[in-house]
């Protein structure tokens, strides 16, 4: 089992370490919110369904307004609880589909990276960057190392990088993937303006 240090939190970090659903919601969760609290809530999620650990066919039968009760809190688990709430319930429909509602199914085959990354873009929410980023998480913190993985991932594979929540082991490199993602966006934001003249 992995020893996760994404959350920033304990008990939290102990979930993603052995629940790869925790692990996916935390993935799904991470967009307009700060990615420790998007990866601690898997924990309330589960702390409020009175689980120890998270159960996709659970997730995908719930009436829809109980899952976005519980997404409201207080505290609300995404900045969005409604709209997230429902996605998360939409990713757990299609891991129960086609996967037979555990994630570990996404890899059980031993498939490429390129395959894994594929069936990864094909979950709801999980565009190309989730995508990639996701795949470089389970690479460099998960063991989940299939053939091609890193150069499937792109620059969020690279080792000793500091892009993303694939990085994050402790509290430095939280603060270096914060200072990339801001150098980032004030690069976007600086080609905006000279595009614009």
């Amino acid at each position: 089992m992995p020893t996760l240090r994404i959350a920033q939190d304990d008990a939290a970090d102990e979930l993603l370490g052995r629940d790869p659903l925790a692990l996916l919601i935390g993935m799904l969760l991470d967009q307009q919110f700060p990615m420790e609290r998007a990866f601690g809530a898997p924990r309330l999620l589960a702390d409020r369904l009175g689980v120890d650990t998270l159960s996709a066919e659970r997730i995908a039968a719930m009436d829809p307004e109980d899952l976005v009760r519980v997404f409201q809190g207080p505290p609300a688990l995404h900045r969005y609880p409604g709209s997230m709430a429902g996605r998360t319930q939409q990713v757990c429909r299609a891991l129960v589909e086609q996967y037979g509602g555990e994630v570990p199914g996404l890899w059980a085959d031993d498939p490429t990276g390129a395959t894994l990354l594929k069936r990864l873009n094909g979950l709801p929410g999980f565009g190309a960057q989730k995508s990639k980023i996701f795949l470089a998480l389970l690479g460099k913190q998960y063991g989940v190392t299939p053939v091609g993985w890193r150069e499937a991932a792109g620059d969020y594979g690279a080792e000793g990088s500091r892009r993303s929540v694939a990085d994050i082991t402790g509290p430095q490199s939280l603060v270096e993937v914060r200072a990339f993602k801001q150098d980032q966006k004030q690069a976007a934001k600086a080609a905006r303006q000279a595009a614009n003249g």
